[in-house]
């Protein structure tokens, strides 16, 4: 593997590695105390970041078929997670919009990790952050279109 600024590539993949177990490790945590899945969980967050978005966008994010959209959403709707609003131009549309707040306990658990690593991050003012996002972002871009 290459190096960039003394730092072999094996090191960025086993500090990406180690990023995204301690991610994933406090989703679970999170999603085991909320009692949500997987899926349920990855849907809130996308939801949290794209208020009122239609529940197409939502199957096409997590790759399920429109009557998994149906199911997952109705399952939300039920536990008071979200809700869904008839669109006032066309009422054959719905918009998807959480009720919760992410911010306040227990649902800020889903989040929690994300803000302290976000803290973290501002805390160091590192100028190699800027360099070290722009690599993360051409990669995935890159590997992206390699597989369509």
């Amino acid at each position: 593997m290459g190096e960039w600024d003394g730092y072999s590539m094996a090191d960025l993949h086993g500090a990406l590695r180690r990023y995204l177990d301690a991610r994933n490790s406090s989703l679970t945590a999170a999603r085991q105390t909320l009692k949500v899945n997987e899926l349920d969980a990855r849907a809130i967050l996308f939801i949290a970041d794209r208020p009122g978005i239609r529940p197409g966008e939502l199957r096409d994010y997590l790759g399920v078929t429109s009557a998994g959209v149906t199911t997952l959403v109705d399952r939300l709707v039920e536990r008071g997670i979200v809700r869904r609003d008839v669109d006032e131009a066309d009422r054959r549309v719905t918009h998807i919009t959480l009720t919760i707040d992410l911010r306040s306990e227990p649902w800020s658990a889903l989040t929690q990790f994300d803000h302290e690593f976000e803290r973290a991050l501002t805390a160091r003012n590192d100028s190699d952050s800027a360099r070290l996002s722009d690599l993360l972002d051409s990669l995935t871009t890159e590997v992206r279109s390699e597989r369509s």
